[in-house]
């Protein structure tokens, strides 16, 4: 079943905006918004893990160079 409901638009300094009915509230504090023809579309933003994103990247083949870290000097207080 489609809920359906007319808004009207406002300005917000330069940009134009619409309150969004408590009916179609979204969770969370983030969404992306893309156009498609004359529909503006707003999802809410998935939030990946950052261990999930981590395990989905390729390896890396490459090899590192040694790196001279010497200890710090001494500090007397």
């Amino acid at each position: 079943m489609t809920i359906e409901r007319k808004v009207k638009f406002f300005r917000n300094g330069r940009n134009q905006a619409v309150r969004i009915p408590r009916e179609f509230e979204l969770a969370g504090d983030d969404a992306v918004m893309r156009k498609e023809g004359n529909c503006l579309i707003i999802e809410p933003a998935v939030r990946t893990p950052l261990l999930e994103l981590l395990a989905h990247l390729p390896d890396l083949d490459e090899d590192f160079p040694e790196i001279d870290d010497p200890l710090p000097a001494p500090v007397q207080f």
